[in-house]
Order: C-alpha cells, then structure tokens, then sequence
C-alpha cells in the first residue's frame, strides 16, 4: 500500500488557493478552495463528463481519525464549484489511517474508490443519485505487485460494495459530517 497525505497545497493545477484544517469529534476536515487554476481538470463518471477543479473550485475532505494504522476504512471528499455546487463525491477506501504531527490526515491506499453524483435539492441536503466503484485495475496491479493481498483485495471489494448501497442510501456517515460542516464550518 502506498501512504497518501491529504495535502493539496503543492498541487501544480492550482496557481492560488487557501487551505485549512478543522477537527471535529472523530473527524479532520481538510478544507481546500483553488482561488485560481493552471487548467480545469474534467473527469468521466459514468456516461458523461463531470469538472471537478476550475477557478474558484472547492475541496471539501472528512478524514476519519479513530481507526488507525491496519484497519480498513474510508474517506470522504467532496468536490464543490465556486458557487457551492456539489460536482463529485470521492471516497477514498484506505487500509488504516491517521493523522499526522502537521495535523493533516493520511492514510494507506487500497487504490480502490467509490464516485457518487450528489445532487443538492430544495432541502440543502439533497442525496446520492449514482455511484460508482472504480480503479479496479489498479487495485489488481497492486496485488499482482505484491502491494496488496488477495484477501485484502476481497476485503476492499465488499467494503466498496457496502459504501456505494450506503451513498445510494443516504447512510454514510462521512457524508453527515460533511453536511454538517457545510452548513456550519466550525469557524
């Protein structure tokens, strides 16, 4: 597995941006707005085309802190146009976590990860209308490199499975977090 930390502040694509970093019980939220951009970045979900960085362009992520280090899980990002609009949920699926002396959460990447189209209706908390599992392949790769184990791999498989009926279900709980905290950032 490979250690990832959720840091976008050396990120090429955006040119200015802010960054900053909230705990809340269980949970750092890393809250990043790319002020100004080199170039968009556009994504497939499914049969279409979604951006997910533009100027302006918010990345919202909800790290869980409890877990640990061997311990299967996952983590929550939303990305967010400039006028609030939730363009993609991405929820990376992680082999342990933490976080950090800096305060910014890491974690060991199952190189799986679930995409959901979260669509915000008159409520403001609107729901998950599609998601979808991707980067299999990369998944594979890693145990074919003895990166990752085949029950591992089976494990992440489920755990993804069991992530999407949640997004579609409206019962995962990072998302609750995230709602929370964009209703009321903690500032």
């Amino acid at each position: 597995m490979k250690r990832k930390v959720f840091d976008l502040r050396p990120w090429s694509r955006a040119v200015r941006h802010s960054q900053s970093v909230v705990r809340v019980p269980g949970h750092v939220i890393v809250d990043f707005t790319a002020h100004e951009v080199a170039r968009p970045q556009d994504v497939p979900f499914g049969d279409q085309t979604v951006r997910i960085l533009d100027h302006g362009f918010r990345w919202v992520r909800v790290h869980p802190t409890g877990s640990g280090e061997g311990v299967l899980g996952s983590a929550l990002s939303a990305m967010l146009d400039g006028t609030g609009f939730p363009r993609q949920l991405y929820v990376d699926l992680h082999g342990g976590e933490g976080v950090g002396e800096d305060g910014l959460p890491w974690h060991d990447d199952l190189y799986l990860d679930v995409i959901g189209n979260w669509v915000v209706g008159e409520t403001g908390h609107g729901s998950v209308t599609e998601a979808h599992i991707i980067d299999g392949e990369d998944l594979q790769a890693a145990v074919a490199a003895g990166l990752v184990t085949e029950a591992q791999a089976e494990a992440t498989w489920t755990h993804a499975r069991q992530i999407r009926a949640e997004l579609l279900a409206g019962t995962y709980a990072p998302l609750t977090v995230l709602r929370r905290y964009l209703e009321d950032p903690y500032t």
